[in-house]
C-alpha cells in the first residue's frame, strides 16, 4: 500500500517500520517539548499523512514510552481520520506526564507510533425494542466470575 506523506521538517527522517514483523510505524516528535507532572501536552509528529480509504491511522503509545518517560495518551488511542489531511492536519500526539517531576521529550525522539486499521462503516437501523437477553449489564461477566 502506498501511502501520501508530507514531512514539515525535512532533516528528520520519514517514519520507519523498525522491523520486518512490525505492524506500527515511529512517530518523532517535531521539537523539544517539557510536560509538567499531570500536564496533557501534544507533541507535533513532522508529518501529514493521507490516510487511505477503508483505513483508520491508530496512535498509539509505543510500549517503551511509559516506563521510559512516564508519558501515556490520556484517551488511550488517537484516531484520525482518512479526512485529516490537509495542510495544518500534522499529525500531533496527545500525552499526559503521570510521574511527579517534568518530563522532557527531545527533537527527534521516537514518542508514539502509528498503524493502519482497515475500517467499515455501519448503516445504522433503529429498533423500537431490544429483544436480545440482557448480560447484567456494565461489569457483568465480573459478577459471573465471583460467584
Amino acid at each position: 500500500m502506498q501511502v501520501k506523506i508530507f514531512r514539515l521538517d525535512k532533516s528528520l527522517p520519514l517514519p520507519t517500520y523498525e522491523t520486518a514483523g512490525a505492524v506500527g510505524f515511529d512517530l518523532l516528535a517535531r521539537e523539544e517539548v517539557m510536560i509538567e507532572p499531570g500536564e496533557i501536552k501534544l507533541i507535533p509528529a513532522n508529518v501529514i499523512v493521507e490516510t487511505p480509504v477503508g483505513y483508520a491511522l491508530l496512535i498509539a503509545s509505543r510500549s517503551s514510552t511509559p516506563k521510559k518517560k512516564g508519558l501515556t495518551p490520556p484517551h488511550g488511542l488517537g484516531i484520525i481520520d482518512q479526512d485529516y489531511c490537509g495542510a495544518e492536519d500534522e499529525l500531533k500526539i496527545q500525552v499526559q506526564n503521570s510521574t511527579t517531576t517534568p518530563v522532557t521529550v527531545s527533537r527527534g525522539e521516537k514518542i508514539a507510533q502509528a498503524l493502519f486499521v482497515p475500517i467499515a462503516k455501519a448503516e445504522f437501523i433503529e429498533i423500537d425494542k431490544v429483544e436480545n437477553q440482557t448480560r447484567g449489564g456494565f461489569g457483568s461477566t465480573d459478577a459471573i466470575k465471583n460467584s
